[in-house]
């Protein structure tokens, strides 16, 4: 499975960005698909996860609920996160995952077999 990034850049305090994340091979439908953040001179951290396998449920990093939405497209093979009302502690690079994670440990970023190569997003006034 190759997954691929994308929708980052510049945006003001209070902006909104919407992220891609396209994946090819594999079964799609069947994988999680995760959002984790690195900033600068930190730990890469857990944002959301869409459940795949027909689950249709979400989860969401306390920091993010409330203004980001993950979503997916199973014909387009397409994941999404919507970031509404950004912060400047949001920016980070941004990266995509997929894979069958335990439940119980589904923010931790061992848990995914397949990783994107990252788009950074830039909160800054």
């Amino acid at each position: 499975v190759q997954l691929q990034a994308s929708g980052g850049g510049l945006v003001h305090p209070g902006g909104s960005l919407r992220l891609s994340c396209a994946a090819s091979g594999g079964t799609f439908s069947s994988y999680a698909m995760a959002w984790f953040r690195q900033a600068p001179g930190k730990e890469r951290e857990f944002v959301a996860i869409s459940w795949g396998r027909n689950r249709g449920s979400t989860n969401y990093a306390v920091s993010v609920k409330g203004r980001f939405t993950v979503s997916r497209d199973n014909a387009k093979n397409t994941a999404y996160l919507q970031m509404n009302s950004l912060k400047t502690e949001d920016t980070a690079v941004y990266y995509c995952a997929a894979g069958y994670p335990i439940m119980s440990s589904y923010n931790a970023w061992n848990g995914y077999r397949y990783w994107g190569s990252g788009t950074l997003v830039t909160v800054s006034s």
